[in-house]
């Protein structure tokens, strides 16, 4: 499965966490992301996110000036945004939680034909 496949969704979830904790504008959000490991996604990737987002109503935009440069668009959760934030981060400790019982217990080289307790 391709990693962009992958990502559908989950980035959404990963800018509404990093703009919950500050209004940031796109580009200090490309970098926000590359330092958690999501180094291969360009600005034209994210700007299109940013913008499906607002038109959504999860993101709200503020320009305000620079201190070098044009002014910049800031965006912050809107109250949509945040009980969105909370859906996602359920739905993805579930998820995850789930596929890392399934990875822990078929790469031990468990039985496949078990069955697993507690489920």
């Amino acid at each position: 499965m391709a990693r962009s496949q992958m990502l559908k969704g989950i980035l959404d979830g990963c800018i509404l966490a990093i703009i919950q904790n500050k209004e940031v504008y796109g580009y200090k959000l490309a970098e926000k992301l590359a330092s958690y490991g999501f180094d291969d996604l360009s600005e034209g990737t994210i700007y299109p996110l940013l913008l499906r987002m607002e038109k959504q109503g999860l993101l709200q935009s503020t320009f305000k000036k620079s201190t070098s440069g044009p002014r910049r668009k800031y965006y912050r959760l809107s109250t949509e945004g945040e009980q969105k934030l909370l859906e996602f981060t359920k739905r993805w400790e579930s998820l995850s939680k789930n596929v890392n019982h399934v990875l822990s217990h078929e790469t031990k080289g468990a039985d496949s034909d078990e069955t697993i307790e507690g489920k």
